[in-house]
């Protein structure tokens, strides 16, 4: 069964359009990905699709449910971690996951929960005096009490550390595992290629692409980009026909060849016969940064 399924999903604020035509689907069991530039229509799709917002068009099912008509049921099947989540200045962390656990539907380790999210420290502190990175993590603690079947978490790991993030990534695969469908909106590409399992580009409102992190890279990442400092006498032109070169430029002392396959081979080859063979290549493969960069530079063309 999908866990999520958004057909023809249309929202207007005014004479503003944020989501025009929307269509996704998210298999149950899955990590997906949503992409896009700030004011892209990424959270308001999220919150019609958890029933937060009434659509003005479109068909939104949550395991089959109706988040409008039948806002109950989805409540039950989904937990929340939205970019404008708030709590009192003064409940504690220990209050807030007694107040979420009493709810929840079913009995709640709070002990556990606190120690899983590294929040056993600040059992007693007030949510006004925690950090940005320490609310984050309170919040995806709340949204997965309830060990709901799907969550919503909207850039989850803003505000954290490094370290803070990649122990967010581990524990979020580990719901997956233990069967919780993920649909998580990021603005970073590390994080949705690490995580999901596919990935949906919005821009202006509009899907402008879906697909596999690898797969989209390989449709819009570019290729290959090689680097080296250029020696004076160097021939672009020989460059430029290389086998899998697609593109060559310079920039002041730096030489950059796109292009995909046997290119690093083949460039290596020609710099040695040319006599520059000690030049040192700095490969930068194509990566989902690369594909977004792309997706988003269409789409704004073609506005």
């Amino acid at each position: 069964m999908d866990a999520l399924r958004v057909e023809g999903l249309y929202k207007r604020y005014g004479a503003t359009t944020a989501v025009n035509g929307v269509d996704l689907v998210v298999p149950e069991g899955e990590i997906f990905g949503i992409l896009g530039p700030n004011g892209s229509g990424k959270t308001t799709t999220v919150e019609c699709a958890y029933g937060l917002r009434a659509a003005d068009a479109g068909r939104i099912r949550v395991f089959g449910a109706d988040p409008q008509s039948d806002p109950d049921r989805v409540g039950r099947l989904v937990g929340t971690q939205l970019q404008d989540s708030a709590l009192p200045d003064r409940i504690t962390v220990g209050e807030a996951v007694h107040l979420f656990a009493a709810v929840a539907g079913g009995p709640v380790d709070e002990a556990r929960v606190l120690v899983k999210w590294g929040l056993t420290g600040k059992r007693r502190a007030k949510f006004g005096s925690l950090s940005g990175g320490q609310r984050q993590r309170l919040f995806v603690a709340l949204a997965l009490l309830g060990r709901p079947r799907l969550v919503f978490l909207d850039e989850m790991t803003t505000g954290l550390d490094p370290g803070a993030r990649r122990e967010v990534w581990r524990l979020v695969e580990e719901i997956r595992r233990e069967g919780t469908t993920v649909v998580l909106v990021t603005h970073f590409m590390d994080e949705a290629e690490r995580l999901c399992d596919r990935v949906a580009v919005i821009v202006n409102g509009r899907v402008r692409a879906v697909g596999t992190p690898a797969g989209l890279v390989g449709q819009y990442g570019g290729g290959l980009r090689v680097r080296f400092t250029a020696p004076l006498d160097l021939d672009r032109a020989k460059l430029a026909v290389l086998p899998g070169a697609t593109s060559v430029d310079r920039h002041g002392e730096v030489c950059e060849v796109r292009g995909h396959g046997a290119l690093v081979t083949a460039l290596g080859h020609q710099l040695t016969i040319d006599g520059h063979g000690d030049v040192e290549l700095h490969v930068h493969p194509a990566s989902l940064e690369d594909a977004y960069v792309a997706i988003v530079g269409a789409a704004t063309e073609v506005r």
